[in-house]
């Protein structure tokens, strides 16, 4: 592990628990390559070790992961450094299958921001708790990429046409929409998510389920706007094209579809293409088939000029007005 790695992931076993703490706060978190393979290395050497859970969080109450640092994968592509994009994602999905299959519980804390790569940290394992500050979203077809750490597996499990909403529009889901759909499991209060890891190791023979709900505060589940609209939502994204998905929402004329048709207007083309093709065909995979169809994209999609110009304009120039190819594939091959 590099000296930058071992200050970025800080990793310890406390009393029987494994806690792993992304701690890269001027950078929300964003992983790099090296605290992905420090993550993947620690949960290695753990897992034959005596734990009875393992807890991931992050270190500042702003982010628990924004993602992966999207911007350096650009660097990359524009400097021809195919090798390095390759080490990254190839490190991150691993590292995704590992948390799925981990032999103990891993209980992710939420609190704060949570996108794309910072999914891919939590979904996979058995508990998502989060807090009040708690925002989660897989915003990829904005920057010109697709959902991927494995959405293609969980997003098309969640119920409904949900995750197709989500894959194509990026919305954000807070706190109660991410226990109404099933990514979070638990909610417990900002104030108390740094009890979580002393009370799992001071109740090492209870069920991790049974300990977190005797932490949890009220649960906002019944605020979810998400549930209000989600009619519509299962009319609109279980539509079968996305010039269908389209059409319906202009048919509904409800202030929620026209931010949903916003959102689809103004992400890149291409994604919308690739990522609608992927989560269609994600139900009928195995998350390492998922992962593996996600790996073989990744390598056309970060050289296209709309993943170029999407991250220059959200993240290198901050304009926000990318402008996208015309062409809906942009000479993209579609996933198979």
């Amino acid at each position: 592990m590099t000296d930058t790695a071992a200050a970025e992931v800080l990793a310890d076993v406390h009393r029987g628990v494994g806690r792993i703490t992304l701690n890269r706060p001027r950078a929300l978190n964003a992983l790099t390559t090296d605290m992905v393979a420090a993550v993947d290395r620690t949960l290695a050497e753990w897992e034959h070790a005596p734990l009875s859970a393992v807890v991931l969080a992050g270190s500042t109450t702003k982010a628990f992961c924004a993602g992966g640092d999207i911007r350096a994968i650009r660097e990359h592509s524009l400097a021809g450094d195919t090798e390095a994009s390759e080490r990254f994602f190839a490190t991150e999905y691993r590292l995704n299958a590992r948390i799925a299959e981990y032999p103990v519980p891993v209980v992710s804390l939420i609190d704060g921001l949570c996108m794309g790569g910072g999914l891919g940290l939590s979904v996979h394992g058995s508990f998502r708790v989060v807090t009040e500050r708690a925002v989660l979203a897989m915003p990829e077809t904005g920057i010109g990429f697709f959902p991927d750490v494995g959405a293609s597996y969980f997003l098309p499990r969640l119920p409904g046409a949900i995750g197709m909403y989500l894959g194509l529009t990026g919305h954000r889901l807070d706190a109660a929409d991410a226990l109404y759909t099933g990514l979070a499991t638990h909610f417990v209060p900002a104030d108390g998510i740094d009890a979580v890891g002393e009370a799992l190791a001071a109740n090492p023979g209870d069920p991790v389920d049974v300990v977190l709900n005797g932490l949890a505060g009220r649960s906002p589940v019944a605020d979810s706007r998400l549930a209000e609209v989600r009619g519509d939502v299962d009319r609109a994204f279980g539509a079968p094209t996305l010039g269908e998905i389209e059409k319906r929402l202009r048919h509904l004329e409800t202030p929620w579809a026209a931010t949903a048709l916003a959102a689809l207007e103004s992400a890149s083309p291409q994604s919308l293409e690739i990522t609608h093709a992927l989560l269609a065909r994600g139900r009928q995979r195995t998350l390492r088939e998922c992962l593996g169809a996600e790996l073989a994209l990744t390598r056309t999609t970060i050289r296209t000029p709309d993943f170029l110009e999407g991250v220059r304009a959200a993240l290198v120039d901050k304009d926000r007005t990318p402008t996208w190819q015309q062409a809906s594939s942009g000479g993209q091959a579609l996933p198979t």
